[in-house]
């Protein structure tokens, strides 16, 4: 029911001219990933390795 209502308010509102699909937002979750993403360098810390270590 609800996504027939959606598409009927749409279709209204593109019909009297009301949309302005240049403000659209893509939701992430229905956009699909690509399996691998750009290679990225890890960051260097600059504590000393005994500060950084958390094991005893």
């Amino acid at each position: 029911m609800w996504q027939r209502l959606h598409e009927l308010l749409l279709a209204e509102l593109q019909a009297a001219g009301k949309l302005d699909w240049s403000r659209a937002v893509i939701d992430s979750p229905h956009v699909r990933a690509a399996r691998r993403g750009p290679e990225v360098a890890r960051a260097r810390s600059t504590a000393p390795a005994r500060a950084r270590s958390t094991t005893s």
